[in-house]
């Protein structure tokens, strides 16, 4: 489902009007298109004095993406990004010049910019001072992405423990935030740890991998299973029977194989490694994508609109990567995402039985962590917001324009959005992140 607005304001008569009666303009988002350059222009890179060197070597990292680096500000010159490293800050006064250079260069951010600070965590601080210099940080990121305008992002890498900025990880999240394909993350911080790899090709990152993607016969499944081919892997799509016909068109389209299954099936998951060895041997991406809807105030709630939604959007996420782990089906280094959502974080009316499922889903993540970690491997979660999809078309109209609205990007996602963070969080170099919930949601004006 297309956003018309979007379109009318950004051509003909239609953008005059709106620039005239001060309208929100929200601008097209640049999304990836393959053979595009990663960045629009030329990055600056920024650091405060302690972190110098640090910022070199991160221009040279980017140097070797072949981009147009700068290392100071020229308020003239029109950039594509600003990286913005303060590893090395050691009290809130530290954050005052650098930030203020990089205002400095912000009216001439291109369209579709990016602007990503790499800081560290506040509870690794050895002072109060750098806890709160660091804490601040986050404070700043937040309410820089909401000055940004022309379809512009402003996310943060959050290093933990003693990562540096050029390990792999760090560098692959780093170019997730400045590339098209976080279009939709803005507003974000990314923790990332020590782990992973830089992939042999960017552009096809899971080459060889496994990946079983549920919910796919439509919608943001569908996207997902696309997305992850496009990136490399071979993939085994699964859906209900009831999905048949449009789960094995996706399956063609990917050229992989179809399951039909219920994921509540007290044998779900023993079909599911059953098909996976049987075809291919082993798993190496598991993405709970399936997921339904049962909307009612509690007041009106019964059993039969709040047990599917917990069976289907977190027991059976829970049950199929316990089971999967248990049988050892997995690869060398096994990646699981899952789905969970805003609603998981800030609560939505009418959905307490959605909400607790993918709070839920949140908390599996975080506690599933060190499990994925002593197999190799990694789990997150992917927190989409409003993303325009055939169950969102449904909304009354009123109720949709807001929702739309209601982030700063001032538009909803788009299936491909939820898509390639879930591709990001799969590949290699996102090796250091784990136990993470990524929100892909414009900064959603509600929640964390």
């Amino acid at each position: 489902m297309s956003d018309s607005y979007v379109n009318l304001v950004n051509s003909g008569f239609t953008k005059t009007l709106a620039k005239r009666l001060g309208l929100p303009r929200p601008a097209h988002l640049r999304r990836h298109r393959q053979g595009e350059p990663l960045v629009p222009g030329p990055v600056l890179v920024v650091s405060d004095a302690a972190s110098g060197d640090a910022a070199d070597a991160v221009a040279q990292r980017l140097l070797d993406w072949d981009l147009d680096v700068r290392r100071h500000a020229d308020p003239a010159e029109r950039h594509g990004a600003v990286v913005v490293v303060l590893t090395e800050v050691s009290a809130p006064a530290d954050l005052g010049a650098p930030m203020l250079e990089v205002g400095s260069v912000l009216r001439g951010l291109r369209p579709g910019g990016r602007v990503v600070i790499v800081s560290r965590a506040p509870e690794d601080a050895g002072s109060t001072a750098t806890a709160a210099a660091r804490q601040g940080i986050d404070g700043m990121m937040r309410s820089l992405a909401k000055e940004l305008r022309g379809g512009a992002t402003g996310n943060q890498v959050v290093l933990t423990g003693t990562t540096a900025p050029t390990a792999p990880s760090a560098l692959g999240a780093l170019r997730f935030l400045l590339s098209a394909r976080s279009a939709f993350v803005d507003g974000q911080p990314l923790r990332v740890a020590d782990g992973g790899a830089e992939p042999a090709d960017w552009e096809r990152p899971l080459a060889g991998q496994v990946a079983v993607v549920t919910g796919a016969a439509r919608g943001i499944g569908a996207a997902i299973a696309r997305t992850l081919a496009r990136d490399g892997a071979t993939l085994v799509v699964v859906d209900v029977p009831a999905a048949g016909d449009a789960l094995a068109q996706v399956a063609n389209e990917v050229r992989g194989s179809a399951l039909q299954l219920d994921v509540t099936a007290d044998d779900a998951a023993d079909r599911l490694v059953e098909h996976v060895r049987s075809r291919h041997g082993r798993l190496d991406l598991l993405v709970h994508n399936a997921g339904i809807l049962r909307d009612k105030l509690l007041a009106n709630m019964k059993p039969a609109t709040w047990d599917p939604v917990i069976a289907v959007n977190v027991t059976a996420p829970l049950t199929i990567t316990e089971k999967v782990l248990a049988a050892g089906a997995f690869g060398d280094a096994p990646r699981v995402v899952c789905l969970a959502s805003t609603s998981g974080i800030a609560g939505n009316r009418g959905q307490t039985n959605y909400g607790a499922s993918k709070a839920g889903v949140i908390g599996m993540v975080r506690a599933s962590a060190a499990d994925l970690a002593a197999a190799g491997g990694t789990i997150n979660a992917v927190a989409p917001g409003f993303i325009e999809t055939d169950m969102t078309s449904r909304i009354p109209f009123a109720t949709r324009e807001v929702a739309r609205r209601l982030n700063s990007l001032q538009q909803g996602g788009r299936p491909i959005d939820v898509a390639e963070a879930i591709a990001f969080l799969a590949s290699p170099q996102a090796g250091g992140v784990n136990g993470q919930v990524l929100r892909v949601c414009g900064q959603n004006l509600v929640g964390a």
